[in-house]
């Protein structure tokens, strides 16, 4: 995981602690928030382990909390982060979750294709804990540290930057068609 702007779940939780009064919003993108009557659905921890491009293998664990809006609004019914702290004291009491694991919200609705995002800075509105989430982005790890991928049978590496092609230049031998010397035939 290469994303230098990750929250560890130990902070996370940490956090919403401070605030358990208040309203646990979340804002998926600039104006668009998940509905107030939104679910904590479930919370899974996902042990990652991969080898890049590069031939590197890489291991972290993601906690990931996934958010429901139900179809039919439900008035009156915002979460505050108190019942979000119950829902993952249940979960830690079956399933302990990695302190260290890196935190992602997972979301969406008939507007927004489901993903998993970022959650950003914390910010306090009135009575509401406001969440920013950002987007998860791909990224070539070999390249991130400063290295290349793996090479094609060529040699070429799959993900550096392209290098501008070389202009091969033609030799024409300029005298082949005129008469000449040839060494020991007396003419120079």
């Amino acid at each position: 995981m290469i994303n230098a702007s990750f929250t560890e779940w130990s902070s996370f939780k940490a956090e919403l602690q401070q605030h358990p009064e208040l309203v646990l919003q979340f804002q998926y993108s600039p104006g668009k928030w998940v509905n107030a009557n939104y679910h904590i659905t479930e919370i899974k921890q996902a042990p990652i382990v991969s080898v890049d491009c590069g031939g590197v293998m890489n291991a972290w664990t993601e906690i990931i909390v996934q958010l429901w809006e139900p179809t039919e609004q439900e008035t009156g019914r915002a979460m505050q982060v108190k019942k979000a702290l119950s829902i993952i004291n249940l979960v830690e009491s079956k399933l302990p979750l990695n302190p260290n694991g890196i935190v992602k919200i997972e979301f969406g609705n008939s507007a927004f294709d489901t993903r998993q995002m970022f959650p950003g800075e914390f910010k306090i509105d009135g009575q509401n804990l406001v969440l920013d989430l950002t987007p998860d982005v791909t990224q070539c790890k070999a390249i991130n540290r400063g290295g290349s991928c793996g090479t094609t049978e060529t040699g070429e590496e799959c993900c550096a930057p392209a290098q501008p092609e070389k202009a091969k230049v033609e030799l024409v031998n300029l005298v082949a068609d005129q008469n000449s010397c040839s060494p020991g035939s007396g003419c120079c």
